[in-house]
């Protein structure tokens, strides 16, 4: 008998987008509507679409971020057009580069994707609590996978919201790993406070909402065990995420154009330089999409590359 999936708290609706957008989680209280996460810019149509049908003439009063990379604030300036009254609340650390709209510091040009300008109203500090449809959600900073991440725990239901600290699979990409900056330590403590805080359930930032905390832990663990003792292994990995984000994003492409995007992405140059600068900069992108296409992620057509 098929196990049944498990249930979220009253007034808490997930969409579960995949991989070029996060999940976004909506919760609906008496008096409160909140929605945490955006999506892809790309997607943002249809995740206005999705709000406004589950709120029908009710407003979306509260928009929070986990985090600031693209697939989870890209449909931000959408929400906030679409609800001028919305308050948008936003990790520290990124702030002011997002009151000057500094895409480099953001990452969003440094790792080819896109983000429309959206502003914000207020912090989601670690340690406070922040008021979300009929509940109270503590914030809990989560540094790792980005370093100014935060997580969301309710404490009766014990249900989590991890974001990218924590999948039913593994967990995000250590940015910082990647530019040379010690960063798996993080990702070990962030762990380690997901199971001090014991959660029933855990609402991922992608992927479906999992029960099964301690199996995803342990999985997280010897992912996290495997790449200390390979870094390169995880730098590999990580443009191979970066690629198949944009073909996600672009569905096809040519196989040359696709190349000369990531000649011109820097953060290709500073993961090949910093780990595979022994290979040829050609070399290494098309042994990535080779291997995308090997794992299924990818299809070679003729002169072209698509997702899969």
């Amino acid at each position: 008998m098929e196990e049944a999936p498990p249930l979220l708290p009253p007034g808490v609706q997930v969409f579960e987008r995949g991989w070029l957008s996060s999940n976004n989680v909506l919760f609906i209280g008496p008096d409160h509507t909140a929605l945490v996460d955006s999506g892809y810019g790309s997607h943002s149509e249809l995740t206005v679409s999705m709000v406004r049908k589950a709120l029908g003439s009710r407003p979306l009063q509260t928009l929070l971020n986990t985090h600031l990379h693209s697939d989870h604030c890209g449909g931000n300036a959408a929400l906030q057009l679409a609800y001028p009254d919305m308050q948008t609340l936003v990790p520290p650390g990124l702030a002011d580069a997002v009151r000057r709209w500094d895409d480099v510091a953001l990452t969003y040009q440094p790792t080819g994707q896109t983000c429309p300008r959206f502003t914000f109203d207020t912090i989601a500090v670690p340690g406070t609590s922040v008021r979300l449809g009929q509940s109270t959600w503590e914030v809990h900073a989560a540094p790792g996978h980005d370093p100014d991440s935060v997580i969301l725990f309710e404490p009766t239901t014990r249900t989590l919201l991890s974001a990218d600290a924590l999948w039913e699979n593994g967990f995000g990409v250590v940015f910082l790993e990647l530019e040379g900056l010690r960063a798996f330590d993080e990702v070990a403590q962030t762990l380690d406070l997901i199971e001090r805080l014991r959660p029933r359930l855990v609402v991922p930032g992608h992927g479906p909402v999992f029960s099964d905390v301690s199996a995803a832990l342990e999985r997280a663990r010897s992912r996290l065990a495997a790449y200390r003792a390979d870094p390169r292994r995880h730098a590999g990995h990580a443009a191979k995420v970066l690629l198949k984000f944009k073909l996600l994003e672009v569905q096809q492409t040519q196989v040359d154009a696709f190349a000369a995007w990531a000649q011109a992405t820097p953060y290709f140059r500073l993961v090949h330089d910093r780990w595979f600068g022994q290979e040829p900069f050609q070399e290494w992108i098309s042994q990535l999409m080779n291997d995308l296409v090997r794992s299924k992620a990818a299809q070679f057509g003729t002169g072209t590359i698509a997702n899969r």
